[in-house]
């Protein structure tokens, strides 16, 4: 059975540390203090894509009183790519946080994925040494029915 859960109290386990680890720049610092962000910061989620009791995917986020969603984190399992998990979890995102509007940042390696899902994708220039940056922003549709 495939699910979304919360795993913020898992933040210890393997399987959640490997998949924030690949959405984390390549420093153990930098995943130490994001491991401790989510710890303390009740204004951010963790989600954990489940199938059949493993974890294959994180979206990690944070919602604003301006109902902007801030896509923070985002990883599938390298071998559960390209299945349609990542698309899975922002549509949750959506569901669950009911957003105006969903933020993201990104490099060249996920802005593609961001483009394919109906984002708008907007170049920040050389943000690093060598490494572009994009702001990708999905602005939510009010739903036909609430014009009834």
């Amino acid at each position: 059975m495939r699910m979304l859960v919360d795993v913020k109290d898992r933040l210890e386990q393997r399987q959640i540390y490997e998949l924030l680890e690949l959405s984390v720049f390549p420093d153990p610092d930098r995943l130490v203090a994001v491991l401790s962000e989510y710890k303390e910061n009740s204004r951010l989620h963790l989600q954990g894509y489940e199938d059949n009791g493993e974890i294959i995917g994180i979206i990690g986020y944070e919602t604003d009183e301006d109902r902007i969603a801030t896509i923070r984190h985002i990883a599938v399992h390298p071998d559960e790519r390209g299945k349609g998990y990542g698309r899975g979890m922002v549509l949750h995102l959506l569901d669950a946080a009911d957003p105006e509007r969903i933020e993201a940042e990104t490099d060249e390696d996920g802005v593609n994925f961001y483009r394919s899902i109906g984002f708008t994708v907007h170049s920040l220039g050389e943000k690093y040494p060598g490494t572009e940056r994009f702001r990708c922003v999905y602005v939510v549709e009010p739903d036909e029915e609430e014009d009834d």
